[in-house]
């Protein structure tokens, strides 16, 4: 499976936008600064072989007549791209900090070593869900996410809908979201939180509202009960196994050491973005998660091949 691109050179969101082309102009500055002082250096440097024959490719250093004045020159071509890109940024971070009045979504983001929990709020404890690694959101709302960090400081970021925004332990920050088309954006932690950083990832899907709303309805459903044996057996595993750090709504796995499963197989990916959600990987990862990503919390399950096919049975049930 081909995941989205983290793209920060397009735009599909209100921050984005602000953020888009103040990104295009610094790379552009960025640019013609290398380029000008390379050039600058080009004409201050001469090389002169030494008479020796012991260093026939050093470069011979003299004091030539004109030096001061093209550094001048060159701090002065600095200062004059630089100083707008200074004004730029006040200007833009005055604009992506301005928040709205209130919030149509609320989402509380908990970042992990190496894995991200959302939980959905709402009015009443029966409208409240989790889910893990993967956002939803309606297009066109204003979606508040509380960000914190449960263990070291990790970074949210969605370039193609806004900025960076660090989540620390024992502080929440926040972060605004805003769609304004339909879509999946790839996410990244963007500040190395360990050994698995790289394979920290997350989606971000930006739906209709009456699409947000069906996904909302099947989140806040229970796990529906086992219909065969294979998956009879396959719960009992589950409940036993799985129940240590997984809560599965509806039955007495309830830990949240790690990743609600009770919607499980409505997301296309599993291990933070590590590997698709189809029933290899997933056999694969239950079977070997040290092999797939070294250092993550799950520990190896040694399971039989019938208690693996029967645990996978019945875990492909929760959609």
């Amino acid at each position: 499976m081909n995941w989205p691109p983290l793209n920060f050179l397009s735009s599909s969101g209100t921050e984005a936008g602000v953020i888009l082309p103040l990104t295009l102009f610094v790379l552009a500055v960025s640019v013609a600064v290398v380029v000008i002082i390379a050039g600058i250096l080009s004409l201050a440097v001469r090389r002169r072989p030494f008479a020796s024959e012991t260093a026939p490719d050093s470069v011979a250093v003299s004091r030539t007549k004109g030096g001061t004045r093209l550094i001048a020159i060159g701090l002065g071509i600095s200062m004059a791209l630089l100083l707008p890109t200074l004004g730029w940024t006040m200007v833009a971070l005055g604009q992506i900090s301005h928040a709205p009045r209130r919030p149509d979504v609320e989402i509380d983001l908990t970042a992990h070593q190496w894995w991200w929990q959302a939980d959905y709020n709402g009015a009443a404890p029966y409208q409240r869900f989790a889910t893990a690694n993967e956002l939803h959101i309606p297009v066109g709302a204003n979606v508040l996410v509380r960000l914190r960090g449960s263990d070291v400081i990790h970074s949210f970021w969605v370039p193609q809908l806004g900025g960076k925004t660090d989540m620390i332990p024992g502080q929440v920050n926040l972060a605004w979201l805003k769609a304004d088309r339909p879509g999946r954006f790839t996410g990244q932690c963007s500040e190395y939180c360990g050994l698995e950083h790289a394979h920290m990832g997350l989606e971000v899907v930006a739906e209709t509202p009456k699409q947000f709303e069906s996904w909302r309805r099947a989140q806040l459903q229970t796990a529906p009960p086992p219909a065969s044996p294979a998956q009879a057996r396959g719960f009992a595993l589950a409940e036993y196994r799985c129940g240590m750090c997984h809560a599965i709504r509806g039955t007495s796995a309830g830990s949240h050491f790690g990743p609600d499963l009770t919607h499980l197989q409505s997301r296309r990916m599993l291990a933070a973005n590590t590997l698709p959600n189809a029933l290899p990987s997933l056999s694969a990862w239950i079977e070997d998660p040290q092999g797939i990503k070294p250092g993550a919390q799950m520990p190896p399950q040694h399971l039989s091949g019938r208690e693996l096919n029967d645990l996978t049975s019945y875990l492909e049930t929760l959609r």
